[in-house]
């Protein structure tokens, strides 16, 4: 049932709100053998990165930016690797990029982008929250963002970037798409992090389009988990499910004054907590939402000869 990893690829942005450290329990919930997969809210779309191919892909994102940055390195992966060398993770930088620098073509706004997103406090790209959040220690070093960028830009060939709303893209997909839809949290400061908003009506807009579409495709939603999104899914998805998973905040100098990342500074441990909703049955033991059991006690191991510490 789960979904093989095929070693293609981390995103190559940080993203708020992102699926990084869910992503296991994603893929497998995930069906095998996906011919048609899609993402109506990409943003770092590392659920496609981490996947098995599929036979056709379609990212899309409302975020021009974000979308025009993508097509950038899947096309002009060189170009854009050509205008950051050279070019140092710093703050002063980082300030210049942001205030001051004046892009004159698409592919100078994806290294524009793609820049303060990877020198930015958990990549937020909201200008007004955009805030300098690079660590040698924990970020990718300059050094190692071409390498990578190839990898992302082999990945993305013959992938479908868009920048449209999701009800078009939705309502557009094949029959038998496999669709993974991770939208804005129901009760999110939406403002901070993200360039788009999301307001109630499009919460209620998407539950729309996936319920007339749901005899068609398949889909996993995730979402915080509140009352307002139970009771708009419970009574016609097959199943809603409770998970949780650890996170780190890494917060810098600028965020939390004196514990640098550079000094080894490492961040907070958080949960995350979100409800998974599919419309398609699962053959792996889940967790209905609000049936919460305590995780199993690992068996004692039994005691060897000359297994006793070293001193």
């Amino acid at each position: 049932m789960s979904v093989a990893r095929s070693g293609k690829s981390n995103s190559p942005f940080r993203y708020p709100g992102g699926k990084f450290y869910a992503r296991n329990q994603i893929l497998e919930l995930m069906p095998d053998g996906i011919e048609n997969y899609c993402e109506p809210f990409a943003g770092g779309a590392s659920i496609f990165f981490a996947m098995d191919e599929a036979d056709s892909s379609h990212l899309n994102d409302l975020d021009t930016e974000l979308i025009n940055t993508m097509i950038g390195i899947r096309d002009s992966v060189d170009d854009l690797i050509d205008l950051l060398d050279g070019v140092e993770a710093t703050k002063e930088n980082h300030t210049h990029y942001k205030k001051e620098y004046e892009p004159s073509s698409d592919i100078e706004r994806a290294f524009r982008w793609y820049y303060l997103n990877r020198t930015s406090y958990s990549g937020i790209m909201n200008m007004q929250n955009c805030y300098w959040g690079y660590g040698d220690k924990y970020s990718m070093r300059p050094e190692n963002w071409p390498a990578h960028l190839r990898q992302v830009s082999d990945t993305l060939q013959g992938v479908e970037l868009t920048s449209l709303d999701f009800e078009e893209v939705i309502d557009g997909l094949p029959d038998g798409t496999f669709c993974f839809v991770d939208p804005p949290y129901f009760n999110a400061d939406q403002d901070k992090f993200y360039t788009c908003s999301f307001t109630r009506d499009d919460h209620l807009r998407l539950r729309d389009v996936l319920k007339r579409n749901s005899e068609r495709i398949q889909f996993l939603l995730t979402y915080d988990n509140t009352d307002e999104v139970i009771e708009l899914y419970s009574d016609w998805t097959h199943s809603i499910l409770d998970r949780e998973w650890n996170y780190t905040i890494a917060r810098t100098d600028d965020q939390k004054r004196g514990k640098k990342l550079a000094d080894g500074h490492k961040g907070s441990r958080s949960k995350g907590k979100e409800a998974f909703i599919l419309n398609y049955p699962v053959k792996i033991q889940t967790k209905l939402v609000g049936v919460v059991d305590p995780p199993p006690e690992p068996e004692p191991e039994p005691d060897r000869p000359g297994s006793a510490s070293r001193k």
